[in-house]
């Protein structure tokens, strides 16, 4: 039950305090026995604080007492006169007399004195927590009045540490306890200065055998770990067990938070000699993690190198994780107002290497940029402090569209770092650097002349992976992609990835159900990330789309087991190219790295021994060269797996890790060292043989602690007095002689400096090794892409596809093709009923129409992931195929608002419509279904009617027009040779039994779909059909049906008058008008005219 401290109560303790020391100091006559006034009491409590904080590294745990116990203990204590006790020797009782007297004593430690008002000046960001009681206190009145809540704030200010301020001021706030009186332990002291250079991060911080978090740190610990979190000294504070790091890294970071991981950097022996030996532990910052730098020992488990490794287990994490920077160039005021703007982005994959950057104009809508963001599906954003409304408002969608723990985290850095001046400074000075051959020169000055734009955001993220000790995968420009190239790749945009479903469904946002899941059979995870880029980048030049079809045709039909084999290799490897960024980086343990690295030269003996194999049965040229050229691609890593220790490197052991150490002196200096001093003490067991008089004398080694005498109890008498005694039991007692103890802890110290000097050798090994690192990444490159065709090979003989026909020609001609996704989740009933197209110059606009969920949005949408399945270099579900090279695919589907922008579902439409009419050219695929119909009936047809014929008269595009507005389908009338009319096939089923009982009485008619394109327009949508499958209650149907014929029967009515008219107003003599007449009477209208 919490309780609230009054200001007498926490004056009170401190008398309690003093009178529990005073009854030590009675017979002494050094301090009364009772005590009145604080001024004592504050002495106590800052004796009591030096005391604490005195060579500790660590907090001290007390037990936290309630005041009514406090209370009786002190009154029971002042008012008696407690005996001593009888057990305690003079002499100890006097030691402890005099320490107890130091303890209190403000004059006895004036070296250890801490003036606390520089302090807390020092660290006022940091308001230490005081007690429990006070936090209870704090927490309870946050939800009290504004008059009370003033008041806390003013009582927070005077808890938040020692001030002159508040010493001045004490009769006016709550006198301190004796916590808030309290110094910072140098462990609070070390965080403290930590944490101000890194006020943005978790921090977990090294102690013993756990990690620490402290303060505010240790809240969020506690709240999103579910661990438990409690008040020690001066700060709440949450551990973990160091061997869990890993795991609670991951989950901190998965949920958005940066986290440091601050680790003792020496140890105990050598800091026994050191200068600080009285000191506590150093300690610093040795890594940070984000979404995007997830990378390091820290936030990888420990891999188990056997023959029996699942690699499967070892790495899972196969999305990607790209940090994007976007930066947006100033335009001008004309600019400004229309929204339009110059925006300059770079995205690094620190885990893989890759680093793409683009340069672009954007619209007010942000389409450009949304598709990128679309592309990349980034982990993480970084971004100036300031940015545009229309920018910001894309940032805040794309950010809030997944879940929390999905969410893409933002990091926003000041604007001065992206103005181009200070840009193009820090680019200058970071690859200055490279500059030492004409390679590097070439190089430099590509970066140089990359956009404004582009600059400014590579220095921004330059700045941030300096942070994180990662800013050497940029190190390389000229492996620097740009990401739209209009020359090289397919233009699809984010509307269209989205409307095509191409990455993710737009159901429940999964992968299942995407084009992706249906081309993903891939064995590797770096083969999984390049067919993702496949998908979003199709190809635009006829031979590298043939040489990909040629591979997968090699495969198909080869009747050699060579592929079977190579793919069987690669089933096996782990994630290769994750790992070698990490040993790049030098982030790596020993165990990631004897993996890679026996992974890499196992695939390289298997490989080599396929040569003959590959080069008579492999007919297809681009696999041929990925096959045959990686082997000597991987050359470098056998004499890295020659010089490693096995055994070593399984289970991390750095100072036995390498077999040769001619390459490693300073290794071989220190194990010298160590074995000198070794054979000494081991030579010395021969005299102290002799002092003992025991001939078979061992030395002994128990709980780690080695070289021991061990000798009878009985015999103990004849120890010499110098020898030190380490340890007993019932029967044996351990000894170290002074040789022994002298030069233990010299062998201690040598293998701890063995192990920081196997470190610092490591990191330089990784270093040499990190040179053949963009090699082995070309290796790994072929390998990703020997895993892509296997995998559109294993789609294409699964799916009977059919290998289309490539031309230059603008035309879309697909024979019985199948939407892939709907086809594959079909399953094997064979259900989907295949369609034709055939598109080109000759016709090269379908207007489609048929009834409501008849299959029209599927049939369009597969029109276009069939092209894209073949730019993309895969074969197609379809019997034949010819598809002309389409430089973009445009999609307006769906109906929906936009609440972020503040947009209606009829102005999203337009917004998209409009995007489309800027962007399209005359070899685009453009697809939009039912424009229009977000508005009344005649402004509807009248901007689909225009639109469309736009596209006819203007863009020349392939177009597929989905409508149920039968104007619309008169532009066959205008342009027929470039429109045809089709609807999807459909039955309206009649029953004969129905009887006319009434208009009241009017059923919907039923609809049977076929699924079927067929010529023709379809004059009706028959959506009652719909309604009545959507369980619309029959009396709705009912006055529905009825309403629907009457305004049917009104059309119909006043389109014969119109035509009727039409032809009275062509008469030209007698006989026509007679004609015309008799017309009308065979139609039932009445008419005036003389006969």
């Amino acid at each position: 039950m919490p309780r609230t401290k009054s200001a007498s109560g926490s004056v009170s303790a401190a008398p309690g305090r003093q009178a529990v020391l005073s009854r030590f100091f009675q017979s002494a006559g050094s301090l009364s026995s009772t005590a009145s006034s604080t001024e004592p009491a504050e002495k106590v409590t800052r004796g009591d604080s030096r005391k604490r904080s005195r060579g500790s590294d660590g907090p001290i745990k007390r037990k936290a007492k309630k005041v009514p116990e406090l209370e009786e203990e002190n009154t029971s204590i002042t008012s008696g006169n407690p005996e001593p006790k009888k057990c305690l020797r003079p002499r100890i009782a006097l030691k402890s007399l005099e320490k107890l007297k130091e303890f209190c004593c403000d004059s006895a430690l004036p070296q250890n004195t801490v003036q606390t008002e520089p302090l807390q000046e020092r660290f006022a960001v940091l308001p230490k927590c005081t007690d429990f009681e006070d936090i209870t206190l704090q927490r309870a009145k946050s939800a009290v009045s504004s008059e009370d809540f003033r008041s806390h704030a003013n009582l927070k200010d005077s808890q938040s540490g020692p001030c002159p301020e508040n010493f001045q001021k004490a009769s006016d706030c709550k006198p301190f306890n004796k916590r808030s009186k309290s110094v910072y332990t140098p462990l609070e002291l070390q965080y403290i200065d930590v944490k101000q250079q890194h006020k943005d991060a978790v921090l977990c911080v090294e102690c013993g055998y756990k990690y620490r978090f402290f303060g505010e740190d240790a809240e969020i610990a506690s709240r999103e770990l579910n661990i438990y979190c409690h008040l020690d000294h001066n700060f709440m504070t949450a551990s973990i067990p160091t061997h869990r790091l890993f795991v609670h890294v991951r989950r901190l970071v998965a949920k958005g938070y940066k986290v440091g991981v601050v680790k003792q950097t020496e140890t105990a022996a050598l800091k026994a000699i050191g200068d600080n030996k009285s000191s506590v532990f150093s300690r610093k910052l040795t890594a940070l993690y984000t979404k995007s730098t997830l990378i390091g020992e820290d936030v990888n488990p420990l891999i188990r190198v056997d023959d029996s490794v699942n690699i499967d287990e070892v790495t899972t994490d196969t999305s990607t994780s790209y940090l994007l920077c976007v930066y947006e160039e100033q335009e001008s005021t004309k600019d400004r107002k229309k929204g339009n703007i110059s925006i300059g982005i770079v995205g690094v994959q620190p885990t893989t290497g890759e680093v793409v950057f683009d340069c672009f104009q954007d619209s007010a809508s942000r389409l450009e940029l949304e598709t990128r963001i679309s592309s990349l599906q980034p982990v993480e954003l970084l971004l100036p402090s300031h940015l545009s409304e229309p920018t910001e408002m894309l940032i805040h969608r794309a950010t809030a569209v997944s879940v929390r723990y999905d969410r893409i985290r933002v990091e926003r850095m000041d604007n001065t770092y992206f103005e181009y001046s200070h840009a193009f400074q820090a680019v200058t000075e970071f690859y200055a650097r490279e500059v030492a051959d004409s390679r590097g020169s070439q190089s430099f000055s590509g970066v140089i002349n990359l956009e404004k734009p582009v600059i400014c955001s590579l220095a921004a993220i330059i700045r941030y992976l300096k942070e994180f000790n990662l800013e050497k995968i940029l190190s390389k420009p000229e492996n620097f992609k740009q990401l739209s190239s209009g020359m090289e790749f397919m233009r699809i945009n984010g509307t269209t990835l989205r409307n095509l479903e191409i990455l993710q469904n737009q159901t429940d946002m999964k992968t299942r159900g995407s084009l992706l899941w249906v081309l993903d059979h891939t064995k590797t995870s770096f083969g999984r990330r390049k067919l993702k880029k496949w998908v979003t980048q199709p190809l635009l030049k006829l031979r590298d789309i043939n040489a990909r079809l040629d591979a997968i045709s090699d495969v198909l039909h080869s009747e050699s087991s060579v592929f079977e084999q190579v793919e069987n290799h690669l089933r096996k490897l782990p994630d290769i190219e994750r790992g070698l960024c990490s040993i790049y980086h030098k982030k790596c343990s020993t165990q990631e790295f004897f993996l890679i690295v026996k992974s890499l030269s196992h695939l390289k003996s298997e490989l080599q021994a396929l040569m003959p194999a590959v080069n008579s049965h492999v007919r297809s040229d681009l696999l041929r060269m990925l096959i045959l050229e990686t082997p000597e691609l991987l050359s470098p890593v056998e004499h890295y797996l020659k010089i490693m220790n096995e055994q070593a490197a399984k289970v991390g052991d750095k100072t036995e890790l390498f077999k040769d150490l001619s390459d490693f002196p300073l290794i071989k200096k220190r194990k010298d060292e160590i074995q000198e001093v070794t054979q000494s003490i081991q030579m010395h067991l021969q005299e102290l043989r002799k002092i003992l008089k025991l001939p078979s004398l061992q030395y002994v080694t128990v709980s780690g602690q080695e070289f021991m005498i061990e000798i009878k109890n009985s015999a103990v008498s004849c120890i010499p007095a110098d020898w030190v005694k380490v340890g007993s039991t019932k029967a044996v007692s351990r000894f170290h002689p002074p040789f022994i103890v002298e030069n233990y802890r010299r062998l201690n110290q040598l293998r701890e400096q063995l192990v920081l000097d196997c470190s610092t050798e490591w990191l330089a090994f990784l270093e040499n090794f990190g040179e053949h690192y963009h090699t082995l990444c070309k290796a790994v490159n072929h390998l990703a892409t020997v895993d892509c065709i296997f995998s559109l090979a294993k789609v294409a003989k699964q799916g009977n596809y059919c290998r289309p026909i490539l031309q230059e020609e603008k035309k879309i001609i697909i024979k019985n093709g199948r939407h892939p996704m709907i086809d594959v989740l079909l399953g094997e009933q064979d259900q989907f009923v295949p369609n034709s197209t055939s598109l080109s110059d000759s016709e090269r606009v379908m207007i489609i129409t048929g009834p409501n969920m008849g299959g029209k949005s599927s049939y369009i949408k597969q029109v276009a992931l069939v092209a894209i399945m073949a730019q993309i270099g895969s074969y197609v579900p379809a019997e034949e195929a010819t598809i002309g090279i389409v430089d973009a695919v445009f999609t307006r589907m769906g109906a929906a608002d936009n609440i972020y922008k503040g947009r209606s579902t009829f102005m999203e439409e337009l917004t998209d419509t409009a995007e489309i009419i800027r962007k399209a050219t005359p070899r685009s695929l453009v697809i939009l279904d039912e424009l229009g119909r977000g508005t009344s009936t005649h402004d509807g047809i009248a901007i689909a009617y225009a639109t469309l014929e736009y596209f006819i008269r203007d863009v020349r595009s392939l177009t597929l027009f989905v409508t149920h507005y039968p104007p619309i389908c008169e532009l066959e009338k205008c342009y027929p040779e470039q429109v045809g009319n089709y609807h999807m096939g459909f039955l309206v089923n009649e029953d004969g039994s129905k009887q006319d009982s009434g208009d009241m009485e009017q059923e919907p008619d039923s609809v049977t779909f076929l699924y079927q394109i067929t010529r023709g327009t379809a004059v009706r949508s028959y959506g009652l059909n719909v309604a009545k499958l959507a369980e619309v209650p029959g009396e709705i149907l009912r006055k529905a049906a009825h309403k629907s014929k009457e305004l049917e029967d009104l059309v119909n009515l006043r389109r014969k008058r119109l035509k009727y008219f039409a032809d009275l107003w062509m008469a030209r003599d007698v006989k026509d008008l007679h004609m015309w007449t008799e017309e009308l009477e065979a139609e039932g209208i009445q008419t005036s005219l003389p006969h």
